[in-house]
């Protein structure tokens, strides 16, 4: 008895819409912009964060990026012709650190150099990363060709090279991959094997591997190419004396990383007179970017509710607008009995209809918005269940909330005042 009275003032509240159909549909238009652009910011943020997350993920999170960098004396000093700049991480530098913390899990050293590379009559200047075989599992990616060099190749200075698969489209294209030859600066190198990689930067880290990466052993590299660099620029020569420009530490549990970046800080000043280096955690930066998710969430979220607010401010106008005009109806529904509890619950279920329409209305405009944004920008956006949800109950809430003041008014109407009412 309940329910089938309980859905008689449903589609009542939904005829006396219809009744000004114009007027409903424009009270409505508040509740829909504000649902949908809450439901577009929320998926815009949430698709920034997810990419940023990404790509401090592809650091690892367990992981410790130790960079050389220049010194301020160094950079200063650089500029004269004669002078040779040392500076940066040594290979000492890498045994102390493997052996230093019991921390840590591995440690992979890296010396990076850039030079020409051919192929018949492909030419692509390639970045030489000289490492060891732990690289590749600290720094995980797909091999989609051949294989990666092992702990033997590395001892035995092996003239072997693992591309990126950008490299190989460039450099082998209508060739044979793996067990080609090429040539690297003056030198010969097998391709053993092709990966692919990632190239980007998160936050103030730049990633790791570069599209341009040719892998080499490190072993092959300092005997062929030493640790002396010389640059040409601007008809100037500069020249480099850098052992090593990163090393990638891993260590066994997450909540260790942040205390033996710290224990790898203190010992390099221990050793290093210049600060000539630089320690990045990818974790730290991992909880910065959840928490500047969080906020952005936030501040997003507050900035399109307040839409909500005003087409709440919409609906409680046009219900104060119906009591006035459906006073003599509410005086004729006292006077044969009703209630004022069911006044109440008619009117609240005229709001509530209004607001519930106009949120499924602004769910379909939110979901379609980011939709667009993607297709035309080309900018990630994500939809998650609380982005569709959490609007959606809010405008059912300001329909419940903005509606109980008009329902009152309605219910504390004098009958006999409001059957005299013209």
């Amino acid at each position: 008895m309940k329910q089938s009275r309980f859905i008689r003032n449903i589609w009542l509240g939904i005829e006396n819409l219809l009744l000004h159909k114009l007027r409903s549909f424009l009270t409505m238009l508040g509740v829909v912009f504000g649902v949908g652009s809450v439901v577009a910011m929320l998926a815009v943020g949430e698709g920034a964060s997810k990419e940023a997350l990404n790509q401090i993920q592809k650091l690892g999170s367990n992981n410790i990026i130790v960079s050389s960098v220049k010194s301020i004396e160094e950079e200063s000093s650089s500029t004269e012709s004669s002078h040779m700049s040392i500076y940066g991480l040594t290979y000492l530098d890498h045994e102390r650190i493997s052996e230093s913390f019991k921390d840590i899990r591995k440690a992979a050293p890296a010396k990076l150099i850039r030079k020409e590379s051919r192929l018949g009559s492909n030419v692509l200047e390639l970045r030489i990363v000289g490492t060891t075989q732990e690289w590749f599992e600290l720094v995980p990616r797909q091999i989609l060709a051949g294989r990666v060099y092992n702990k033997k190749e590395d001892l035995e200075s092996s003239a072997v090279t693992v591309l990126t698969e950008y490299g190989a489209r460039k450099l082998l294209a209508t060739k044979n991959t793996i067990g080609q030859t090429i040539k690297i600066g003056g030198d010969y190198f097998e391709v053993i094997g092709i990966i692919k990689s990632e190239s980007g930067q998160a936050g103030n880290i730049q990633i790791p591997d570069q599209q341009i990466d040719a892998y080499i052993p490190l072993s092959t590299v300092r005997q062929y190419y030493g640790d002396i660099f010389s640059k040409r620029t601007a008809g100037s020569r500069t020249r480099e004396l850098v052992e090593l420009h990163q090393i990638i530490v891993q260590v066994d549990k997450t909540e260790n990383v942040e205390s033996t970046a710290a224990g790898i800080e203190r010992m390099l000043q221990s050793f290093h007179e210049k600060k000539d280096y630089e320690v990045s955690v990818p974790l730290a930066l991992l909880k910065q970017a959840e928490a500047t998710k969080r906020t952005f969430n936030i501040v997003l979220g507050s900035i399109a509710s307040i839409s909500l607010l005003v087409g709440g401010i919409g609906i409680m106008n046009i219900m104060l607008a119906s009591v006035t005009e459906r006073t003599r109806e509410i005086g004729i529904r006292r006077a044969i009995g009703a209630k004022r509890k069911q006044i109440i619950i008619q009117f609240l279920i005229e709001t509530v209809v209004l607001s519930t329409l106009g949120g499924i209305v602004g769910l379909a405009l939110g979901i379609a918005i980011p939709c667009i944004i993607t297709y035309f920008a080309e900018m990630p956006t994500v939809i998650t269940a609380e982005s569709i949800l959490l609007p959606f109950f809010i405008s059912v809430g300001v329909g419940i909330v903005f509606g109980l003041y008009p329902a009152a008014r309605a219910a504390k109407v004098d009958p006999i005042v409001a059957l005299r009412h013209e």
